[in-house]
């Protein structure tokens, strides 16, 4: 498998949405020329357009710089970590509500 690159990502998402890069340039406030050569990798962009790009198409920045395949990815791991707290919390609200219908504390009389 052929590893991607910025240029390329960018590029590529860009298309994905089928948006111009004149609309992409102004969306993200940077002129078409600077747009252009992020894209073909003659510029490498600072971090304020990178942060601007990845909120545009709604990938982290892992994701946007290469470092994850996967576009949405959870950005740290305390944020990975009160996600799935957060699952295991309904989980259980979940069993406890179950289990008081079960034994008969959740029904009134």
């Amino acid at each position: 498998m052929m590893e991607r690159s910025f240029p390329e990502t960018l590029s590529a998402l860009r298309r994905e949405k089928n948006i111009s890069q004149r609309k992409a340039a102004a969306d993200l406030h940077i002129s078409q020329a600077l747009l252009s050569h992020y894209e073909n990798g003659a510029r490498e962009p600072g971090l304020a357009f990178v942060c601007k790009a990845c909120d545009y198409y709604g990938v982290s920045a892992d994701y946007l710089l290469c470092r994850s395949e996967l576009p949405n990815a959870p950005q740290s791991t305390a944020e990975a970590a009160r996600a799935f707290l957060g699952e295991m919390n309904t989980l259980m609200n979940k069993a406890r509500q179950a289990l008081d219908e079960f034994t008969g504390k959740g029904v009134q009389e």
